[in-house]
């Protein structure tokens, strides 16, 4: 009986901070996944290798976690002002579904590099050496992103010493200004969509909680570690093995995306599994990171962990450390308070792999708070590129 082909498409395999997923040209992919819809889902989905009931990626390109489970669509910009759309697809693991509800800040410094290196930045415009602002519209937020990538021979640098935490080896430094992050759109109006800094969150099963709702580089939930029982100091195993406390998370997710308007009933949080995120915040204190390295709670102004796709990150989304660092400028948060009070344009958090320092400029105007940007430094570095082959028929 005949058999069907395998189709090749141009691909690029990155890293970017401590995510990384399969990129792609719009131009590169078939017609039919050139548009939003089905079959753009089903390429991608099977690109990642997902679903996936043995939770392993084994027959795709997935990492089998949601720091890996990622692709990402780039296209000539749209938008006066800019030189990329970035579009970026969470694929879930175990279930045929890709989310596209919001950013993924680590890849979004993966970006600009591809960007410059797969011709959508004219050479004439780099420098020998030096850095290049690549102005970049994440499509999925409706939000501008600057990525200043250091050029080095015409070319993009990849290599340097610049550490960060949860990721292995040492890369050159790209600093990332997430530009009016907080979100005014469709998904919750303000940043703080509820009105109040923090609210009382009913969650059956769980309790009252108080909680800070923000939407900030990506919404999220922030409670209290102690609140749910926990140190805040937690790494991985201590939360992804409890699917008790799992399934808790869950609940409280699911009602604080019907308190910021993102959903209308807990029901809808199955088909919105990206956002909002939840988060866990707890004053400063010692504990030994995943890596074996101690972190001193003198070095740092809090402790936060944040689950991402119904398990504990890592390290730390940067779209949650822009939230993170949001919430940590504006007096009367949950992450304010654990912080330690006090005027701050900058914090730096510990997370399970280590620590990450973000800043943000927060206003307030006529009783309104904003955020003018965010700023963090990630890197990023291509792994594979070439082309990525899934049946014919997935399209």
């Amino acid at each position: 009986m005949p058999h069907a082909p395998q189709l090749r498409i141009p691909a690029t395999y990155m890293r970017g901070g401590t995510s990384k997923g399969v990129f792609f040209r719009l131009q590169d992919l078939p017609a039919a996944a050139q548009v939003p819809g089905r079959a753009r889902d089903a390429l991608l989905m099977r690109v990642i290798g997902s679903p996936d009931p043995y939770a392993k990626h084994t027959d795709g390109m997935g990492g089998a976690t949601s720091s890996t489970s990622k692709c990402v669509i780039i296209s000539k910009s749209t938008q006066p002002g800019h030189d990329v759309d970035y579009l970026y697809g969470q694929v879930s693991i175990d279930t045929a579904f890709v989310d596209w509800s919001g950013n993924c800040g680590n890849l979004s410094t993966a970006v600009g590099p591809f960007a410059i290196a797969n011709g959508f930045i004219d050479p004439a415009r780099l420098p020998e050496n030096g850095t290049f602002a690549v102005r970049v519209w994440q499509a999925n937020i409706g939000k501008t992103i600057v990525v200043h990538v250091p050029i080095a021979d015409g070319q993009v640098q990849e290599t340097g010493d610049f550490e960060l935490d949860g990721v292995t080896f040492p890369a050159a430094e790209i600093v990332l200004e997430f530009m009016d992050p907080s979100d005014d759109g469709d998904d919750g109006g303000a940043m703080f969509p509820t009105g109040n800094l923090v609210d009382e969150l009913e969650v059956p099963g769980v309790g009252t909680l108080k909680a800070t709702m923000v939407n900030a580089g990506i919404p999220t939930v922030f409670v209290n570690a102690a609140d749910i029982g926990y140190t805040g100091t937690e790494l991985q195993d201590a939360i992804n093995g409890d699917a008790k406390g799992l399934a808790r998370f869950e609940a409280i997710r699911a009602h604080g995306a019907v308190r910021m308007g993102l959903i209308d009933d807990v029901a809808s949080a199955a088909t919105r599994q990206h956002t909002p995120k939840v988060a866990f915040v707890s004053p400063a204190a010692d504990y030994v990171a995943s890596s074996g390295k101690a972190i001193v709670a003198a070095d740092i102004d809090l402790n936060v962990r944040a689950l991402s796709m119904g398990k504990l990150h890592h390290a730390m989304m940067g779209t949650c450390a822009v939230a993170i660092g949001t919430a940590a400028a504006i007096p009367g948060t949950l992450v304010h308070a654990a912080a330690g009070g006090g005027s701050r344009e900058a914090v730096r958090f510990g997370h399970p792999s280590g620590t990450l320092r973000v800043g943000a400029q927060a206003l307030q105007v006529d009783g309104q708070w904003s955020v003018t940007k965010a700023v963090m430094s990630r890197s990023a570095r291509v792994l594979m590129e070439g082309a990525v082959r899934i049946p014919v028929d997935t399209v």
